[in-house]
Formats: structure tokens, C-alpha cells, sequence
């Protein structure tokens, strides 16, 4: 997501780069670009105006720092609206400090409630709270048989009644998880095709008989100004406490995550940011800004990587790397760790600048999976000692992982290129500085 919004930010401000000073001029025929590029990433038009006009009374007569370059100096100036734009500060989820603490999810058909629920689950067992998962969406087939599948692929219990009201579906869990002690209930509530008026009373009885900590929108981030319109339309019935964007690792224009604080008022708290249960991040303005503008996100890789990484093997690594004796089974870990942490492409486009390095580039997902299988059809011997890999052993390993021989002839140089990358960093990189100095994966 935001792919095309951050290369015509870059573009914009290319032009203002190295300019003497900021007049009235540059900065209109910048924010004209900039306003351009808002509307047709589908943000709000109510939005886009008064974001200009907060940025035009920011930057006019703005005087230009020394050793800063103008451009900088306007990037910054926008980076600064589109943090308040966003929201300013994440507002996170209400604490798991009850039993149980109530999570209300709801939306339209489609949008992600039953997936997101399995995520959140999933989250709060790896704070070691015990969850429960109601199935109060009786409408929609094989609802409930959704909500089952995932439960039982990450170990959670799911509340269900047949043909039974959804409010009466909720007093019955509420009632279970109070006697058996959970820490959080978490109820997927039915959605629609469109908003009508017997979804909304619906959702209005489960809020009065639940009195839930959180009732969260989710709101799909595909559906441009649908889930604006929509996320505007439930606040203002519903009283949200917050949205969680579906589908952010989507091809989306990225208007809906730029407009929904501002157009409700309602805070974005999380967001979806892949296919697998584990890809839920915390939403927070400030890095959300960055990342749009191009600025890149290191924090939020750094935490990835503490959430994923093994410290005892990336300490055990780290003093590989010292000694020079990085293997290919030191590597095929890396690339475990790497799939734990989310899609290659959003890791990347957290640091700063190789987004648009990259953005002309694809990234191979499936390569990483061919190393895998690669590396997999190895002996143990052979990947301490790739030199033990001679014209036969390669054609079995081809044959074995799907491969060509020029496949593994390919990754063997290439590692072998790596290797001595990682000798030559050794000269400056790693002497004298104390360990644990590097707890993410290296190959990043």
C-alpha cells in the first residue's frame, strides 16, 4: 500500500530540493502537486483542503535553516500535518486487565472481522491471556465454520449456539468466560453487503448487553472512500472506540488510512498487514507518516525483529559473524526468522531509502521458497561445507529441491559472495563493538 503515493511525494519534492530559499511561489507549485496527489489517492476532498491550508500557513515566510536544505525543511513541515492528519499518538487497544475484557468487532461483509478476530486471539496468547472467540454472525454460511478452522489452528477456544439470537449468543459467552476465567472475549459480529437498519439495531442490543471495552470497525483499506463513508456512518450509531484497517499490505491508493481520523474523529488502533494471522500491527501516526512520505520506519522493524527473534541464536550468530564461519545453515535460519517478521517487500520498504531504490524492482516472495528448498535438499555436511559440493551432489540437489543445476550454481556464488561481504564488514563493523550489537537478522 501507499506504493504510488510515496513515488509522487518523492517526485514533488525532488523539485524543491536544493532551491536557495522557500518563496511563495515553489511552495504553491509544490502543494498543487501535493493536492493533486491526495485526490487521486482517494483522500477525502474536505481533508486535502484543509490539509494544504495548515501547510501553506506553515511553510509561507518559513525561514530556512542552515545546514537544512528547503526541500527538507517543507518534507518536514508535511511530514508534521500528516501526523496530526493521522491522529498524532497511537491509542492502543483497552488492556486485557479483566475477565474478561470484551473486543466487539464489526463491519460489512468482506471486510476482514472474522480474520482480524483470529489475529487479535492470537495476540493476546502470546501475552499468555486466555481468549475466547464468539461466533455471533449467523447469517453469513459457514461463519461460524470459519471462526472454528482458525480457533483451532492457533489453539483457541470458540464460543457457538445454533439458531439462536446474536445478542443471546453474547449473554450466554459472557456468562462461560466469567465462570472460566478468560481474560478476553472476542465477538465477530454479522456483517452485510450494505449498511441497513436491522445490521444497525442488531449491533446496538449486542452494545447495550455488552458493554464491551472496545468496539472496533473494521474497516477494509481496498475500499478507498467506502470505508470513509462507511467508518462515519457506524461512529456516529455506534459511538466507536476505534477502526482497525483490513488489507493494508493491499494494492490500495491509501486515501481511507489518510481520511478516517480526520472525517470521524475515530482513532485507527491497529491495522492488517498481511495474510498470515501473525502480520497485526499497532497503528501509529508517526511512522504511518513516514512510511507515506518515503521516510522509511526503522522502529517498527526493530520491534518486529525483537517480537521474532530467537536472541540466543541471533547471539549465537553474531559471534559467527566475528570468526568469519557464517554457514549455509546459518543462512537458511536467517531466512526462517525473515518469514516470521512478514512480507519481504513491506520489511523492506521500512528502511529508509530502499523503497525507492526498489520501487521499480519485484520482489520475489517465491525465491526465498526456492532457497529454502534448495538449502532443505542438502546434507548436514554440505551446507557446513558448501566447497563439498561437487558436479554430482549438485544434480541431486536439483533434482531434490525442483531446481535447475545453474539454480544451485546461482545460490552457491552468491553465498560465496556473501561470505566474503561479511569479511570485509568484519574489518570495521564488528571490531570493538560489544555483543549483541546486532539483534535483527543480518541479511536485512
Amino acid at each position: 500500500m501507499f506504493g504510488e503515493l510515496i513515488n509522487k511525494f518523492d517526485d514533488i519534492f525532488r523539485n524543491l530540493r536544493g532551491a536557495g530559499k522557500l518563496t511563495e511561489k515553489n511552495i504553491q507549485e509544490a502543494l498543487r502537486e501535493v493536492r493533486r496527489t491526495l485526490l487521486e489517492a482517494d483522500v477525502n476532498y474536505k481533508v486535502v483542503k484543509d490539509f494544504i491550508k495548515n501547510i501553506e500557513e506553515s511553510a509561507v515566510g518559513e525561514t530556512v535553516l542552515k545546514s537544512i536544505e528547503p526541500g527538507q525543511q517543507v518534507i518536514k513541515i508535511v511530514h508534521d500535518q500528516l501526523i496530526k492528519l493521522l491522529g498524532e499518538k497511537n491509542q492502543p487497544l483497552a488492556p486485557l486487565d479483566k475477565s474478561p475484557t470484551i473486543y466487539i468487532l464489526c463491519g460489512l461483509q468482506g471486510s476482514g472481522k472474522t480474520t482480524l478476530a483470529g489475529k487479535l486471539a492470537l495476540q493476546a496468547k502470546g501475552k499468555n491471556k486466555k481468549t475466547l472467540l464468539v461466533a455471533a454472525d449467523i447469517y453469513r454460511p459457514a461463519a461460524i465454520q470459519q471462526l472454528q478452522i482458525l480457533g483451532n489452528s492457533i489453539g483457541v477456544e470458540v464460543f457457538q449456539m445454533e439458531k439462536t439470537e446474536p445478542s443471546v449468543i453474547c449473554e450466554m459467552a459472557k456468562n462461560y468466560a466469567e465462570k472460566n476465567f478468560f481474560d478476553l472475549m472476542i465477538i465477530d459480529t454479522a456483517g452485510r453487503l450494505h449498511i441497513d437498519e436491522e445490521l444497525m439495531m442488531e449491533l446496538e442490543v449486542i452494545k447495550s448487553k455488552m458493554s464491551p471495552d472496545e468496539l472496533i470497525l473494521v474497516a477494509d483499506a481496498m475500499t478507498w472512500q467506502d470505508a470513509v463513508n462507511l467508518a462515519e456512518t457506524f461512529h456516529q450509531r455506534l459511538n466507536l472506540t476505534g477502526v482497525a484497517l483490513s488489507k493494508l499490505d493491499g494494492d490500495a491508493r491509501g486515501g481511507a488510512a489518510i481520511s478516517i481520523r480526520a472525517v470521524t474523529g475515530c482513532p485507527i488502533k491497529i491495522a492488517s498487514v498481511g495474510e498470515k494471522l501473525s502480520d497485526l500491527e499497532v497503528f501509529h501516526p508517526d511512522r504511518m507518516a513516514s512510511r507515506i512520505l518515503g521516510m522509511g520506519d526503522i522502529i517498527s522493524l526493530v520491534e518486529k525483529a525483537q517480537e521474532t527473534v530467537d536472541l540466543n541464536q541471533a547471539s549465537k550468530l553474531e559471534e559467527k559473524l566475528r570468526k568469519n564461519t557464517f554457514t549455509l545453515e546459518d543462512f537458511y535460519g536467517q531466512l526462517q526468522q525473515i518469514k516470521k517478521m512478514g512480507p519481504l517487500d513491506s520489511l523492506l520498504g521500512m528502511i529508509p531509502g530502499v523503497g525507492k531504490v526498489l520501487k521499480d524492482i519485484p520482489i520475489d516472495e517465491k525465491g526465498l521458497t526456492r532457497v529454502e528448498a534448495m538449502i532443505q535438499s542438502m546434507t548436514p555436511q554440505e551446507r557446513q561445507n558448501p566447497g563439498l559440493i561437487d558436479g554430482s551432489r549438485k544434480m541431486r540437489i536439483a533434482a531434490g529441491s525442483g531446481n535447475s543445476v545453474q539454480d544451485i550454481n546461482l545460490l552457491l556464488k552468491q553465498f560465496s559472495t556473501m561470505q566474503k561481504m561479511i569479511k570485509n564488514v568484519n574489518k570495521f563493523k564488528f571490531k570493538g563493538l560489544p555483543k549483541g550489537a546486532f539483534p535483527f537478522p543480518m541479511i536485512l
